[in-house]
Protein backbone atom coordinates (compact mmCIF):
# COMPACT_ATOMS: atom_id res chain seq x y z
CA UNK A 1 0.00 0.00 0.00
CA UNK A 2 0.93 3.43 -1.09
CA UNK A 3 2.39 5.21 2.15
CA UNK A 4 -0.88 7.47 1.30
CA UNK A 5 -3.25 4.88 1.21
CA UNK A 6 -4.91 4.95 4.66
CA UNK A 7 -6.01 8.31 3.79
CA UNK A 8 -9.17 7.97 2.14
CA UNK A 9 -11.16 10.69 0.29
CA UNK A 10 -8.02 13.26 0.75
CA UNK A 11 -6.42 13.71 -2.88
CA UNK A 12 -6.55 17.91 -1.90
CA UNK A 13 -4.93 17.29 0.96
CA UNK A 14 -2.33 14.71 0.00
CA UNK A 15 -1.12 16.90 -2.42
CA UNK A 16 -0.36 19.99 -0.39
CA UNK A 17 1.82 17.28 1.92
CA UNK A 18 3.20 14.94 -1.10
CA UNK A 19 4.08 18.53 -2.40
CA UNK A 20 5.76 19.50 0.68
CA UNK A 21 8.01 16.46 0.91
CA UNK A 22 8.90 16.80 -2.51
CA UNK A 23 9.45 20.26 -2.35
CA UNK A 24 12.10 22.20 0.30
CA UNK A 25 10.57 25.57 -0.70
CA UNK A 26 7.11 24.27 -0.32
CA UNK A 27 8.43 22.56 3.58
CA UNK A 28 7.27 24.61 6.45
CA UNK A 29 8.16 23.95 10.81
CA UNK A 30 4.96 23.47 12.12
CA UNK A 31 1.51 21.99 10.50
CA UNK A 32 -2.18 22.31 11.83
CA UNK A 33 -3.92 19.07 10.34
CA UNK A 34 -7.93 19.76 10.76
CA UNK A 35 -10.90 17.69 9.98
CA UNK A 36 -14.51 16.45 11.39
CA UNK A 37 -13.97 13.28 13.65
CA UNK A 38 -13.20 10.11 11.46
CA UNK A 39 -11.56 12.02 8.76
CA UNK A 40 -8.31 10.94 9.29
CA UNK A 41 -6.55 13.62 11.01
CA UNK A 42 -4.01 11.11 12.96
CA UNK A 43 -3.43 9.25 9.87
CA UNK A 44 -2.35 12.02 7.87
CA UNK A 45 -0.25 12.94 10.63
CA UNK A 46 1.85 9.67 10.62
CA UNK A 47 1.82 9.21 6.53
CA UNK A 48 3.29 12.81 6.62
CA UNK A 49 6.09 11.58 8.93
CA UNK A 50 6.53 9.03 7.08
CA UNK A 51 6.98 10.38 3.98
CA UNK A 52 9.24 13.29 5.62
CA UNK A 53 11.93 10.46 6.79
CA UNK A 54 12.25 9.00 3.23
CA UNK A 55 10.63 10.85 0.20
CA UNK A 56 11.55 8.26 -2.38
CA UNK A 57 9.62 5.54 -0.98
CA UNK A 58 6.33 6.03 -2.20
CA UNK A 59 5.39 2.82 -2.02
CA UNK A 60 5.87 2.64 1.70
CA UNK A 61 8.15 -0.28 1.36
CA UNK A 62 11.15 0.67 2.81
CA UNK A 63 11.97 0.55 6.99
CA UNK A 64 11.81 4.30 7.72
CA UNK A 65 8.32 4.71 6.30
CA UNK A 66 7.20 1.25 7.85
CA UNK A 67 8.50 1.85 10.64
CA UNK A 68 6.99 5.16 11.31
CA UNK A 69 3.60 3.88 10.48
CA UNK A 70 3.91 1.30 12.91
CA UNK A 71 4.75 4.01 15.42
CA UNK A 72 8.43 2.56 16.28
CA UNK A 73 10.60 4.73 14.74
CA UNK A 74 12.72 6.28 17.14
CA UNK A 75 12.31 9.92 15.67
CA UNK A 76 8.88 10.43 15.69
CA UNK A 77 6.62 10.68 18.61
CA UNK A 78 2.67 10.79 18.83
CA UNK A 79 1.75 12.95 21.82
CA UNK A 80 -1.74 12.37 22.76
CA UNK A 81 -4.09 12.23 26.07
CA UNK A 82 -7.07 9.98 27.62
CA UNK A 83 -7.31 12.71 29.79
CA UNK A 84 -9.62 16.04 29.66
CA UNK A 85 -6.80 17.89 29.00
CA UNK A 86 -3.06 17.83 28.44
CA UNK A 87 -0.70 18.72 31.73
CA UNK A 88 1.81 21.58 32.03
CA UNK A 89 4.49 19.17 32.21
CA UNK A 90 4.26 17.29 29.52
CA UNK A 91 4.26 20.23 27.03
CA UNK A 92 7.44 20.70 29.13
CA UNK A 93 8.33 17.46 27.90
CA UNK A 94 7.81 18.29 24.66
CA UNK A 95 9.55 20.83 23.91
CA UNK A 96 12.81 19.53 25.72
CA UNK A 97 12.09 16.70 23.11
CA UNK A 98 11.55 18.76 20.38
CA UNK A 99 14.73 20.19 20.81
CA UNK A 100 16.75 17.20 20.35
CA UNK A 101 18.39 16.29 16.62
CA UNK A 102 17.01 12.46 14.62
CA UNK A 103 19.00 10.14 15.18
CA UNK A 104 17.99 7.72 12.70
CA UNK A 105 15.74 9.85 9.94
CA UNK A 106 15.90 13.28 8.39
CA UNK A 107 13.57 14.79 10.77
CA UNK A 108 12.49 14.76 14.42
CA UNK A 109 8.82 15.07 14.26
CA UNK A 110 5.85 15.76 16.98
CA UNK A 111 2.56 14.51 16.58
CA UNK A 112 0.17 16.49 18.95
CA UNK A 113 -3.17 14.49 18.54
CA UNK A 114 -6.20 16.14 20.07
CA UNK A 115 -4.35 19.65 20.12
CA UNK A 116 -7.87 21.09 20.95
CA UNK A 117 -7.08 19.46 24.61
CA UNK A 118 -4.21 21.73 25.67
CA UNK A 119 -5.54 24.93 28.01
CA UNK A 120 -4.36 28.36 27.16
CA UNK A 121 -1.44 28.41 29.65
CA UNK A 122 -0.32 24.38 27.63
CA UNK A 123 -0.61 26.46 24.86
CA UNK A 124 1.46 29.00 25.93
CA UNK A 125 4.77 26.95 26.65
CA UNK A 126 4.68 25.17 23.49
CA UNK A 127 4.56 28.65 21.76
CA UNK A 128 8.16 29.35 21.64
CA UNK A 129 8.93 25.79 20.63
CA UNK A 130 6.61 25.86 17.32
CA UNK A 131 7.88 29.60 16.55
CA UNK A 132 11.78 28.82 16.82
CA UNK A 133 12.05 25.02 16.25
CA UNK A 134 15.94 23.48 15.41
CA UNK A 135 16.41 23.20 12.12
CA UNK A 136 15.35 19.27 11.41
CA UNK A 137 12.35 19.68 13.92
CA UNK A 138 8.75 19.11 12.51
CA UNK A 139 5.41 20.09 14.66
CA UNK A 140 2.57 18.51 13.35
CA UNK A 141 -0.96 19.27 15.56
CA UNK A 142 -4.08 17.40 15.16
CA UNK A 143 -7.77 18.88 15.59
CA UNK A 144 -11.25 19.09 14.91
CA UNK A 145 -11.08 22.83 13.49
CA UNK A 146 -8.70 25.49 13.81
CA UNK A 147 -10.63 27.59 15.42
CA UNK A 148 -10.11 24.95 18.61
CA UNK A 149 -6.49 25.62 18.68
CA UNK A 150 -5.56 29.04 19.89
CA UNK A 151 -4.88 32.19 17.50
CA UNK A 152 -1.33 32.79 18.72
CA UNK A 153 -0.51 28.61 17.79
CA UNK A 154 -2.88 28.53 14.91
CA UNK A 155 -0.93 31.80 13.44
CA UNK A 156 2.26 29.98 13.35
CA UNK A 157 1.29 26.54 11.61
CA UNK A 158 0.59 26.18 8.08
CA UNK A 159 -3.08 24.62 7.64
CA UNK A 160 -4.36 21.44 5.73
CA UNK A 161 -7.98 21.00 6.74
CA UNK A 162 -9.68 17.57 5.91
CA UNK A 163 -12.83 16.55 4.12
CA UNK A 164 -15.73 14.30 5.21
CA UNK A 165 -14.70 11.28 3.15
CA UNK A 166 -17.25 9.66 0.64
CA UNK A 167 -19.55 6.91 2.23
CA UNK A 168 -18.62 4.54 -0.87
CA UNK A 169 -14.68 5.23 -0.05
CA UNK A 170 -14.75 4.50 3.20
CA UNK A 171 -17.06 1.52 2.39
CA UNK A 172 -14.26 0.53 -0.29
CA UNK A 173 -11.63 0.81 2.33
CA UNK A 174 -12.91 -1.69 4.47
CA UNK A 175 -13.58 -3.94 2.02
CA UNK A 176 -10.24 -4.34 0.60
CA UNK A 177 -8.22 -3.70 3.85
CA UNK A 178 -10.33 -5.63 6.28
CA UNK A 179 -12.07 -7.85 4.34
CA UNK A 180 -15.73 -6.77 5.31
CA UNK A 181 -18.52 -7.98 2.94
CA UNK A 182 -19.35 -5.26 0.34
CA UNK A 183 -23.00 -4.85 1.66
CA UNK A 184 -22.45 -4.65 5.65
CA UNK A 185 -19.08 -2.20 4.64
CA UNK A 186 -21.15 0.25 3.33
CA UNK A 187 -24.37 -0.14 5.86
CA UNK A 188 -21.16 0.08 8.38
CA UNK A 189 -19.82 2.91 6.80
CA UNK A 190 -23.58 5.39 6.50
CA UNK A 191 -24.33 4.32 10.18
CA UNK A 192 -20.87 5.94 10.72
CA UNK A 193 -21.23 8.81 8.51
CA UNK A 194 -17.74 8.18 7.11
CA UNK A 195 -15.97 8.20 10.46
CA UNK A 196 -13.20 5.33 9.51
CA UNK A 197 -12.99 4.26 13.24
CA UNK A 198 -16.62 3.91 13.96
CA UNK A 199 -17.09 1.81 10.92
CA UNK A 200 -14.29 -0.68 11.55
CA UNK A 201 -15.54 -1.20 15.50
CA UNK A 202 -19.35 -1.43 13.55
CA UNK A 203 -18.14 -3.56 10.56
CA UNK A 204 -15.85 -6.02 12.57
CA UNK A 205 -17.46 -6.44 15.89
CA UNK A 206 -21.07 -7.63 16.21
CA UNK A 207 -21.45 -5.97 19.81
CA UNK A 208 -21.04 -2.63 18.53
CA UNK A 209 -23.65 -2.99 16.03
CA UNK A 210 -25.34 -4.45 18.81
CA UNK A 211 -25.02 -1.57 21.47
CA UNK A 212 -25.70 1.21 18.53
CA UNK A 213 -29.33 -0.58 17.81
CA UNK A 214 -29.54 0.12 21.94
CA UNK A 215 -28.96 3.34 21.47
CA UNK A 216 -31.68 4.10 18.84
CA UNK A 217 -33.92 1.54 21.21
CA UNK A 218 -34.05 5.43 22.76
CA UNK A 219 -36.25 6.88 19.44
CA UNK A 220 -37.79 3.72 18.86
CA UNK A 221 -38.77 1.97 21.79
CA UNK A 222 -39.79 4.21 24.56
CA UNK A 223 -43.92 4.13 25.20
CA UNK A 224 -43.82 6.28 28.66
CA UNK A 225 -41.47 8.01 31.51
CA UNK A 226 -40.99 4.13 32.99
CA UNK A 227 -39.67 3.02 29.75
CA UNK A 228 -37.44 6.15 28.82
CA UNK A 229 -35.56 5.85 32.61
CA UNK A 230 -35.05 1.33 32.37
CA UNK A 231 -33.72 2.00 28.82
CA UNK A 232 -31.49 5.17 29.97
CA UNK A 233 -30.31 3.17 32.83
CA UNK A 234 -29.29 0.21 30.82
CA UNK A 235 -27.60 2.25 28.08
CA UNK A 236 -25.29 3.82 30.75
CA UNK A 237 -24.35 0.60 32.82
CA UNK A 238 -23.63 -0.49 28.98
CA UNK A 239 -21.49 2.35 28.07
CA UNK A 240 -19.75 2.12 32.03
CA UNK A 241 -18.43 -1.55 31.32
CA UNK A 242 -17.15 -0.81 27.81
CA UNK A 243 -15.62 1.69 28.99
CA UNK A 244 -14.12 -0.12 32.03
CA UNK A 245 -12.96 -3.08 29.55
CA UNK A 246 -11.14 -0.57 27.24
CA UNK A 247 -9.21 0.78 30.20
CA UNK A 248 -8.74 -1.61 32.94
CA UNK A 249 -5.84 -3.84 31.14
CA UNK A 250 -3.96 -0.66 30.43
CA UNK A 251 -4.66 0.68 34.13
CA UNK A 252 -3.56 -2.84 35.59
CA UNK A 253 -0.26 -2.66 33.30
CA UNK A 254 0.41 1.02 34.44
CA UNK A 255 0.30 0.25 38.06
CA UNK A 256 2.32 -2.59 37.78
CA UNK A 257 5.40 -0.69 36.13
CA UNK A 258 4.70 1.99 38.71
CA UNK A 259 4.78 -0.22 41.53
CA UNK A 260 7.79 -2.13 40.26
CA UNK A 261 9.38 1.29 39.79
CA UNK A 262 9.26 2.00 42.90
CA UNK A 263 10.54 -1.33 45.02
CA UNK A 264 6.98 -2.85 45.98
CA UNK A 265 6.62 -6.42 45.33
CA UNK A 266 3.27 -7.75 43.55
CA UNK A 267 0.74 -8.20 46.39
CA UNK A 268 2.60 -6.46 49.12
CA UNK A 269 1.40 -3.26 51.17
CA UNK A 270 2.64 0.10 49.76
CA UNK A 271 4.49 1.79 52.30
CA UNK A 272 2.95 5.18 53.07
CA UNK A 273 5.80 7.18 51.86
CA UNK A 274 5.19 6.18 48.28
CA UNK A 275 1.23 6.30 48.49
CA UNK A 276 1.32 9.55 47.33
CA UNK A 277 2.52 8.50 43.82
CA UNK A 278 0.07 5.51 43.16
CA UNK A 279 -2.75 7.85 43.94
CA UNK A 280 -1.86 10.14 41.56
CA UNK A 281 -1.49 7.38 39.26
CA UNK A 282 -5.07 6.11 40.32
CA UNK A 283 -6.30 9.69 40.13
CA UNK A 284 -5.35 10.07 36.36
CA UNK A 285 -6.55 6.68 35.46
CA UNK A 286 -10.12 7.95 37.04
CA UNK A 287 -10.04 11.16 34.51
CA UNK A 288 -9.26 9.03 31.95
CA UNK A 289 -11.44 6.33 32.34
CA UNK A 290 -14.23 9.54 32.66
CA UNK A 291 -13.27 10.57 29.24
CA UNK A 292 -13.57 7.31 27.60
CA UNK A 293 -17.66 7.25 29.07
CA UNK A 294 -18.37 10.79 28.00
CA UNK A 295 -16.72 9.89 24.68
CA UNK A 296 -18.13 6.85 24.39
CA UNK A 297 -22.03 8.21 25.46
CA UNK A 298 -21.34 11.89 23.47
CA UNK A 299 -20.64 9.29 20.25
CA UNK A 300 -24.68 7.69 21.16
CA UNK A 301 -25.79 11.00 21.08
CA UNK A 302 -24.46 11.56 17.52
CA UNK A 303 -26.35 7.96 16.69
CA UNK A 304 -29.25 9.34 17.91
CA UNK A 305 -29.11 12.34 16.05
CA UNK A 306 -28.46 10.77 12.76
CA UNK A 307 -31.84 8.62 13.62
CA UNK A 308 -34.03 12.06 13.66
CA UNK A 309 -32.12 13.41 10.65
CA UNK A 310 -33.23 10.53 9.04
CA UNK A 311 -36.78 11.08 9.90
CA UNK A 312 -36.47 14.40 9.12
CA UNK A 313 -35.55 14.35 5.55
CA UNK A 314 -38.14 11.56 5.03
CA UNK A 315 -40.97 13.77 6.58
CA UNK A 316 -39.73 16.87 4.00
CA UNK A 317 -39.14 14.24 1.08
CA UNK A 318 -35.65 15.94 0.28
CA UNK A 319 -34.60 12.41 -1.67
CA UNK A 320 -31.47 12.31 0.85
CA UNK A 321 -29.91 8.87 1.79
CA UNK A 322 -30.43 7.70 4.52
CA UNK A 323 -27.53 7.55 7.17
CA UNK A 324 -29.27 4.60 9.11
CA UNK A 325 -30.60 2.01 5.95
CA UNK A 326 -30.58 -0.87 8.54
CA UNK A 327 -33.14 1.08 10.51
CA UNK A 328 -35.11 2.20 7.62
CA UNK A 329 -38.63 0.47 8.52
CA UNK A 330 -38.54 2.38 11.82
CA UNK A 331 -37.31 5.90 10.54
CA UNK A 332 -40.16 5.73 7.63
CA UNK A 333 -42.52 5.30 10.71
CA UNK A 334 -41.45 7.74 12.91
CA UNK A 335 -41.85 9.69 10.18
CA UNK A 336 -45.61 9.08 9.37
CA UNK A 337 -46.37 9.19 13.32
CA UNK A 338 -44.74 12.33 14.03
CA UNK A 339 -44.12 15.95 12.61
CA UNK A 340 -40.96 17.87 11.54
CA UNK A 341 -41.56 19.95 14.22
CA UNK A 342 -41.35 17.19 16.49
CA UNK A 343 -38.22 15.89 14.70
CA UNK A 344 -36.49 19.33 15.32
CA UNK A 345 -37.17 19.47 19.13
CA UNK A 346 -35.52 16.02 19.39
CA UNK A 347 -32.89 16.80 17.87
CA UNK A 348 -32.26 20.01 19.84
CA UNK A 349 -32.82 17.60 22.76
CA UNK A 350 -30.09 15.38 21.64
CA UNK A 351 -27.91 18.37 21.24
CA UNK A 352 -28.84 19.58 24.61
CA UNK A 353 -27.39 16.34 26.14
CA UNK A 354 -24.03 16.65 24.61
CA UNK A 355 -23.42 19.90 25.89
CA UNK A 356 -24.37 18.98 28.99
CA UNK A 357 -22.13 15.78 29.22
CA UNK A 358 -19.85 18.07 28.26
CA UNK A 359 -19.67 20.01 31.06
CA UNK A 360 -19.61 17.07 33.10
CA UNK A 361 -23.02 16.27 33.79
CA UNK A 362 -23.84 13.11 35.77
CA UNK A 363 -24.02 10.84 32.67
CA UNK A 364 -27.37 9.41 34.15
CA UNK A 365 -29.19 11.92 34.88
CA UNK A 366 -28.28 13.33 31.19
CA UNK A 367 -29.42 10.25 29.48
CA UNK A 368 -32.52 10.10 31.22
CA UNK A 369 -33.72 13.51 31.00
CA UNK A 370 -32.87 13.33 27.42
CA UNK A 371 -35.02 9.76 27.07
CA UNK A 372 -37.56 11.21 28.86
CA UNK A 373 -37.46 14.63 26.12
CA UNK A 374 -37.49 11.90 23.04
CA UNK A 375 -40.92 9.54 24.58
CA UNK A 376 -43.98 10.16 22.73
CA UNK A 377 -46.37 13.35 23.08
CA UNK A 378 -49.96 13.22 23.95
Amino acid sequence: MSVWGGLVGQEQAIETLATAVASPTAMTHAWLITGPPGSGRSVAARAFAAALQDPADTAGEGHQVRTVLAGTHADVTVLSTDKPSFAIDEVRDWVLLAQRSPSQGRYRVLIVEDADRMLERTSNVLLKAIEEPPERTVWILCAPSPVDVLPTIRSRCRLVNLRVPPVQAVADLLHTRDGVPPELALECARAAQSHIGVARRLALYPEERAYRRKVLHLATGIRGVGDAVLAAQELVEDATEQSKAATAERDGAERAALLRALGVEEGARVPPALRAQVRALEEDQKRRAKRALTDLLDRSMVDLLSFYRDVLVTQLQTGSELVNTAEAEAVAEQARSTTPEQSLRRMAAVGLARDRLATNAAPLLTVEALAVALRPQG
